[in-house]
């Protein structure tokens, strides 16, 4: 039995590998500010609380779309599909193609969710919380939507760095 040792100097990259090993789904957060779709793609989607109903997402401090999308009303965050791989590089990518040949719906408080989501949830700004090089972005839940179970498909997951898919097993 190995003993880890604290107070270590603990080297990004290696940080950045173990913190792959554990897998995740993937979001889409998204508005409309100021007439225009934006959002970006998260792999730090959690349910927080039932009451009030909370889920945050951490937004790394030199993100470019933060800083816009927190202006909006509401938010529109999307579970992602296994098929979503495409989608979600492309939220990753160059602001002004983000959304490009993807089907959006927007809801009257300017919530933009994909449209072809496993779970679509219109949220408001609860709370930031500074956390290191990120921000905890709590955020209030005002409505979800979401298919029959056996219609919802697999998520997309996230791990060491690739997509890939849940695999249910008998």
């Amino acid at each position: 039995m190995s003993t880890m040792t604290t107070n270590q100097d603990l080297d990004p990259v290696a940080l950045r590998q173990a913190f792959g090993a554990f897998p995740t789904g993937v979001v889409a957060l998204a508005a409309e500010v100021d007439g225009i779709q934006v959002g970006l793609a998260a792999s730090s989607f959690t349910s927080v609380s039932l009451d009030p109903p909370l889920v945050s997402v951490s937004v790394a401090h030199t993100s470019k779309t933060w800083p816009d999308l927190r202006r909006a009303r509401h938010f529109g965050v999307t579970v992602l599909a296994d098929h979503h791989g495409t989608v979600c590089r492309q939220l990753s990518g160059p602001v002004e193609s983000r959304f490009e040949g993807v089907e959006v719906s927007v809801s009257d408080d300017g919530a933009v969710t994909l449209d072809e989501g496993l779970v679509r949830f219109d949220c408001s700004l609860y709370r930031e919380v500074e956390a290191g090089d990120h921000v905890i972005v709590l955020l209030q839940v005002h409505a979800v939507e979401h298919g029959a179970e056996e219609d919802a498909g697999k998520p997309l997951v996230f791990h060491r760095s690739v997509f890939g898919r849940l695999e249910r097993s008998a």
